[in-house]
């Protein structure tokens, strides 16, 4: 239970990645953090890739930089979706410029470039938005996960474990 009294938000939108949204759900989830899902409406449900749906808890323009000790930016489509909605961007963004932990695996790394915050940051991500990763100033790396202060990055949902653990070890870090 490291992380009682922790709030995490994951950001949702339509064609969301399973894995990428309920493996850190439930793992946020066991360690005691309340997990939000934060989508460009509240209470809205959001179909995954395969037609799993979620409800979004709030929408990301009624949220506060300051209401999360962490940001989940999960892949699959969502994120091409999530990164039309300027509250979405704004919610990075700020959070980025806060610099309050976010983490993005896979094509959530969209949204890192979307926010205007990736320029010399050491981040991964799934390997077709490499250039997209590096064209928004990122010193992109092959990596499993890498962590850069407050930003975390994956690649993919088999890298899971291992992005996961680093965002829960980095909030009790911050904890200490």
């Amino acid at each position: 239970m490291q992380l009682r009294d922790k709030t995490i938000g994951i950001l949702v939108e339509r064609n969301y990645q399973e894995m990428e949204v309920w493996y850190p759900y439930y793992r946020f989830k066991e360690e005691g953090a309340e997990v939000l899902f934060i989508g460009p409406e509240g209470r809205r449900t959001y179909l995954s890739k395969h037609g799993y749906p979620l409800t979004s808890d709030i929408s990301a323009k009624n949220l506060k930089v300051n209401e999360l000790q962490a940001l989940v930016i999960p892949g699959g489509y969502a994120p091409d979706y999530m990164r039309r909605d300027p509250a979405m961007v704004q919610c990075v963004a700020d959070r980025m410029q806060a610099k309050k932990l976010v983490g993005a695996i896979c094509h959530g790394g969209w949204m890192l470039c979307s926010s205007g915050y990736l320029e010399g940051r050491r981040a991964t991500s799934f390997y077709a938005i490499k250039d997209d990763m590096i064209n928004a100033g990122a010193d992109w790396v092959d990596q499993d996960c890498v962590r850069d202060g407050h930003l975390v990055t994956s690649r993919q949902p088999e890298d899971l474990p291992l992005f996961v653990r680093t965002i829960i070890g980095v909030m009790v870090e911050d904890q200490g």
